[in-house]
């Protein structure tokens, strides 16, 4: 379980192909993590396999690989967090790290002091989503600000985050790993005929 308070940014420093999925040997600040350990990439809560100086790897699955970015060229940069604690503040929302699916940035524009991304969601996301409800976006808390179209909405991105995580690095046409309100989700099933 994580909050969606990136506490770190990483870099994907190695992509291999391994068992039908996929190596990635990605930096970290941490110098305790253990293996067995879980961090969201990005927002996908992956198993640290192994700790090497400087970061971790992990073995992406083909389930992972086909609800994620991770398989495409040029993961890059990405957003980090370790899995909270009992007893941890929950500054952000529930997140599990399950990424329902691959969204894209439709449109960025500015707003006095803020910057608004207009996202492409999945049908599974857009269903859950609400007006100052809340979404994880490439592993970052957000609120949902506007509902512009069906199948978008919009979330508006203060300083902090710009200078904190890889999403002020986002243009139009860029692929965002989405997760949709864990609650919603609840919710949405529990009413489901």
């Amino acid at each position: 379980m994580f909050t969606g308070i990136v506490s770190a940014i990483g870099a994907v420093r190695r992509a291999e192909p391994r068992d039908g999925g996929l190596d990635l040997s990605i930096s970290a600040p941490w110098t305790d993590l253990e293996p067995g350990e879980s961090i969201a990439v990005d927002g996908a809560c992956l198993t640290v396999a192994a700790v090497d100086p400087g970061g971790f790897t992990a073995h992406v699955v083909r389930t992972t690989l086909d609800r994620t970015k991770f398989g495409a060229p040029g993961t890059g940069r990405v957003n980090l967090e370790r899995a909270l604690r009992a007893g941890d503040r929950l500054g952000g929302h529930l997140v599990q790290g399950h990424v329902d699916g691959v969204g894209s940035v439709e449109r960025v524009s500015e707003r006095a002091d803020a910057r608004l991304l207009d996202l492409r969601v999945p049908d599974a996301v857009a269903a859950v989503s609400i007006p100052l409800g809340s979404v994880t976006v490439d592993g970052v808390s957000l609120t949902v600000n506007a509902i512009p179209a069906p199948g978008s909405i919009q979330v508006s991105l203060i300083p902090f985050t710009l200078q904190h995580t890889t999403l002020g690095e986002r243009r139009a046409g860029d692929p965002v790993h989405l997760e949709g309100d864990t609650i919603g989700k609840y919710l949405r099933a529990f009413i489901r005929p």
